[in-house]
């Protein structure tokens, strides 16, 4: 008899909105202190410069309380977990929005107005409104999971890009973690492999020989922040492995083939 189907994750919706706000606060304090130098540099991403990195973020919130305010979708079309599969269709127009957002104003406004019509749209809305969206129609509280991974995504980015110290809100690090790592197990199912980031996900993949007790015999291991570079193309497999950044035992355990998940 084939195994159960697995029942979809579900979220918090009031941690998560918290998440949400939270994170983009913590963004939008760091970004007002950049300094020109700060702004010039190469955000790793592509062309883009920190200071264009940085306009994508405020245009993620800004989007958000834009869509709310349009006329609601009837049906969802995309869940969550489905979403990191869509994203790459819409890098050339998600890359323009950037520039685009980045000529509007300074980015200490830019980051004030989104940071208000975000907190204004997410009062007045219920997680069940469906959003009209560029990637496919989505309901506000799978839209909102969706929005921890490019919070959390770009929060290192910027880090990184910019030697910044920019804290993650630990409920949008569990939410980015667990929706990257259900993804994995939606694009390659079965229960082969067991994949653990502690504290926040544990899930099977792959096909093969599924284990019911005991240690399973492919297992992989990594702590959250490799496992979303891996996840998000940020890094590369042989790399995370050879600085023993993530542990990998059994014959089936080699995830290079299936990673990223989203670029």
């Amino acid at each position: 008899m084939p195994p159960a189907k697995k029942k979809p994750r579900t979220y918090d919706q009031a941690k998560i909105r918290a998440a949400v706000t939270a994170q983009f606060g913590h963004v939008a304090r760091a970004v007002g202190e950049l300094t020109p130098e700060q702004l010039a540099r190469p955000s790793g991403l592509g062309e883009w410069s920190v200071a264009e990195l940085a306009a994508h973020v405020a245009w993620i919130a800004d989007s958000l309380g834009r869509g709310l305010a349009r006329p609601p979708a009837a049906v969802a079309e995309l869940t969550a977990v489905a979403w990191p599969f869509a994203t790459a269709s819409l890098a050339g127009k998600i890359s323009e929005a950037a520039r685009e957002t980045l000529t509007g104003a300074p980015l200490p406004e830019l980051y004030e107005r989104a940071g208000a019509r975000l907190a204004g749209a997410l009062e007045a809305n219920p997680g069940s409104r469906v959003l009209d969206l560029w990637i496919g129609d989505m309901t506000l509280a799978d839209f909102l999971v969706t929005r921890t991974v490019e919070l959390v995504v770009h929060t290192d980015d910027l880090n990184r890009a910019a030697g910044l110290d920019i804290p993650v809100e630990r409920q949008a690090l569990a939410a980015c973690t667990r929706l990257l790592a259900d993804a994995l197990a939606l694009k390659a199912p079965g229960g082969a492999v067991e994949v653990r980031v502690p504290p926040f996900a544990v899930v099977q993949c792959v096909e093969g020989p599924r284990h019911t007790r005991g240690t399973p015999p492919n297992v992989v291991e990594t702590d959250p922040l490799t496992w979303i570079r891996l996840a998000t193309g940020r890094t590369g497999w042989a790399a995370e492995l050879g600085a023993a950044r993530v542990s990998a035992s059994g014959e089936r355990a080699d995830l290079s083939g299936l990673l990223p998940l989203m670029g």
